[in-house]
């Protein structure tokens, strides 16, 4: 696995920001670029278990290992999701499961700093670069608006 990391800053506050990257209204819309229609199933509280949905009712089970509200939120995937069902043991999954994605949030001269940096295997690399900053520019559109 590598360890990818993106950075944007934008003229709003960590709260409003934090609101928009987990908000049940916005998330979707930030997160399309990944897959269009996508949703979100949990309570964000940590130790919760996180459904990363797409339209289709497919994903991947994931927790919350910590959150730190308008700070930081620690998302570590475990599995697959296929409407309904959840897969931790087929080959696939097990050469991604225990990676991390991570968000940090930092004042900087009265705007935001948002850093996410998330594990990757070489075959999606190239993918995460490309969509990354387009999902980022949203959130900060979302934000800024």
């Amino acid at each position: 696995m590598e360890k990818l990391e993106f950075k944007i800053t934008i003229d709003a506050s960590r709260e409003k920001v934090w609101d928009v990257l987990w908000g049940e209204d916005t998330y979707p819309v930030w997160t399309a670029p990944f897959s269009e229609g996508s949703k979100v199933e949990t309570d964000w509280q940590e130790g919760s278990k996180i459904l990363f949905l797409d339209a289709s009712d497919r994903g991947m089970v994931s927790r919350v290992k910590e959150n730190r509200p308008n700070e930081y939120m620690g998302i570590e995937h475990l599995g697959y999701y296929d409407k309904g069902n959840e897969v931790y043991d087929t080959p696939e999954v097990k050469s991604w499961a225990g990676s991390t994605e991570n968000y940090t949030l930092l004042t900087v001269d009265g705007k935001t700093e948002l850093t996410v940096d998330n594990d990757t295997s070489p075959d999606h690399k190239e993918m995460f670069e490309k969509i990354w900053p387009k999902a980022l520019d949203i959130v900060k559109e979302l934000a800024e608006n």
